[in-house]
């Protein structure tokens, strides 16, 4: 399974980027899709999910109202839409797919649920 993660760069603060988490070796549509990011000398923080239907997901307080998370099934790959930026944004972001098929809890705001990962794309907010 290899899950490529783009679209990271440096922006200023309430620019725009979107990324994309290109998945093979999986069929992402039996999956959520988790997006999590680390920051320099913090931990790997939970961003958003998305279930496997795209019909729900769950963020986080820093980022819910100015993220989104969608996907595009037949293409296996998953996108945030990051709007607003703000300088704390800046952290290398992961897209991962959760170990378990068809699930969609509050577990998936948990790392440890995620089997597969991206390298990781830089983002990189200016103020």
């Amino acid at each position: 399974v290899q899950l490529q993660a783009s679209g990271g760069g440096l922006v200023q603060a309430n620019d725009s980027l979107r990324l994309s988490c290109a998945v093979s070796g999986r069929t992402l549509s039996r999956f959520t899709l988790g997006w999590f990011r680390q920051a320099p000398g913090k931990e790997r923080e939970f961003v958003a999910a998305l279930s496997w239907t795209g019909g729900d997901a769950y963020y986080s307080d820093s980022v819910n109202g100015r993220f989104t998370s969608s996907r595009d099934n037949p293409r296996n790959t998953g996108y945030l839409q990051m709007n607003r930026l703000k300088p704390e944004d800046t952290a290398v972001y992961y897209c991962a797919v959760d170990r378990m098929v068809y699930r969609f809890s509050p577990s998936n705001k948990r790392p440890n649920e995620y089997e597969d990962w991206g390298q990781g794309t830089q983002v990189t907010v200016s103020s």
